[in-house]
C-alpha cells in the first residue's frame, strides 16, 4: 500500500485578491474591495482540496523565508496535508498571485514567482521517496518547465499515475503527453494547446480544430500522445476522452457562482485522489465536478474548498437536484 494518495508537484502563492465591479480595460483605473490574502497556488490549492476531502496528500514546492511562506505552510497543516516536501529557502520571496476579481466571479491573475521559480529537478531527484510512495503525481505549469519534465518522468518511472494539467498553457514534449493519464485542460488551455505550432510538427500549421467543439479538442489532443484527456467546460462540467472510445459528457450540478478562483484546482486535486483511490476515469471526473461546482459557491480559492462532510451532505442534495 502506498503511503500516499496524491502528491502534488507545483506551485505555492499567496494569493492578494480585490473584488472589482468590473475589471479594469486597458489604461483604465477602477475601485475595489479592501485587500484579502489568501494561501494559493495552483500546486498547494490541489493539495489543499485533496487533504480536505480526506486523501492522503503531500505537497513538492517551495516558498520564502517569509511571512507568506508561513502562512502556506501553515495552510497545508490545516487542510491536513503532509509538509514534508515544502522546501523553503532564503534566494527568493515566496510567489504572490494578483487577482481581480468582478461581480460575476470571474477573475484575472498575474502571478510573480518568486520561490516557484527555483524549484529545480534536483529537488525531485532529491525528493524521489515521495514519487515512490505516492499513487498519483498531479502537476502543473506554474514551476520551471524542466522540473516539471523531470518530475513526469520520476513519476511514471516509480509507478505512479500522472495528472498534468497545462496552466498557463505551453507546449510539452512528446515524451511527458505520453506518461499523462489524464491531460486535464479547461476550454482556453485546449485552445491554446492546439493553436500552437510548437510541438514537433513539421508543417508547423495550427490544427483547424481548435476553433471546434470540445469533443474535437479532446480527439486532436489524444492524437499527440497523452494516454486520456480531460476537459473542463465551467457550468457545463465536463469530457472524458480516451483513445478508442466516445467522449463522454459529465454535467455540472446547478450552482450560484461567488467566486471562480482555484475552482479548476479544486477539480483537478479531487480527481487525482479518486484516481488514486482505484475510480475509473469517468467517475473520478463525476466526483470532481461536484468538487469543483462547490468551490464556486465560496470566495477565495483554498477557503472555498469543502470538507468531507460538508462536501457528502452538498452532493447528496445535487442527487436530490436541490443545489
Amino acid at each position: 500500500m502506498h503511503e500516499y494518495d496524491l502528491l502534488v508537484v507545483g506551485s505555492a502563492n499567496a494569493d492578494l485578491v480585490v473584488h472589482v465591479d468590473q475589471r479594469p480595460a486597458a489604461g483604465e483605473t477602477v475601485l475595489g474591495s479592501d485587500l484579502a490574502i489568501h494561501p494559493g497556488g495552483k500546486g498547494a490549492n490541489q493539495a489543499a482540496a485533496a487533504a480536505r476531502l480526506g486523501a492522503r496528500t503531500t505537497l513538492l514546492a517551495r516558498v520564502g523565508n517569509d511571512a507568506y511562506g508561513r502562512m502556506l505552510s501553515q495552510a497545508q497543516r490545516a487542510a491536513g496535508a503532509d509538509t514534508t516536501g515544502l522546501l523553503e529557502g532564503e534566494d527568493a520571496p515566496t510567489g504572490v498571485a494578483l487577482i481581480t476579481v468582478d461581480a460575476a466571479g470571474d477573475n484575472s491573475i498575474v502571478v510573480s514567482s518568486g520561490a516557484n521559480a527555483r524549484l529545480t529537478p534536483e529537488d525531485v531527484t532529491e525528493a524521489r521517496r515521495l514519487f515512490e510512495a505516492a499513487t498519483v503525481v498531479s502537476l502543473q505549469l506554474e514551476i520551471p518547465r524542466e522540473t516539471v519534465e523531470a518530475a513526469a518522468h520520476t513519476a511514471a518511472a516509480s509507478g505512479a499515475r500522472v495528472v498534468l494539467n497545462p496552466s498557463p498553457p505551453a507546449p510539452l514534449p512528446g515524451s511527458v503527453l505520453a506518461v499523462c493519464d489524464p491531460l486535464v485542460v479547461n476550454e482556453h488551455e485546449a485552445r491554446r494547446l492546439l493553436e500552437d505550432p510548437a510541438d514537433g510538427r513539421v508543417d508547423g500549421r495550427v490544427d483547424d480544430r481548435a476553433t471546434g467543439r470540445p469533443e474535437e479538442w479532446a480527439e486532436a489532443l489524444l492524437e499527440r500522445g497523452p494516454r486520456s484527456v480531460v476537459v473542463t467546460l465551467g457550468a457545463e462540467g465536463a469530457l472524458v476522452a480516451t483513445p478508442g472510445s466516445a467522449a463522454v459528457r459529465v454535467p455540472s450540478p446547478s450552482v450560484t457562482a461567488v467566486d471562480t478562483t482555484g475552482a479548476g484546482d479544486a477539480f483537478t486535486g479531487a480527481l487525482g485522489w479518486r484516481l488514486g483511490r482505484g475510480d475509473g476515469l469517468v467517475d473520478a471526473v463525476r466526483y470532481a465536478v461536484r468538487v469543483g461546482s462547490f468551490a464556486v459557491t465560496r470566495a477565495g480559492a483554498q477557503e472555498s474548498y469543502p470538507g468531507a462532510e460538508e462536501f457528502e451532505k452538498f452532493s447528496g442534495n445535487c442527487e436530490k437536484g436541490a443545489t
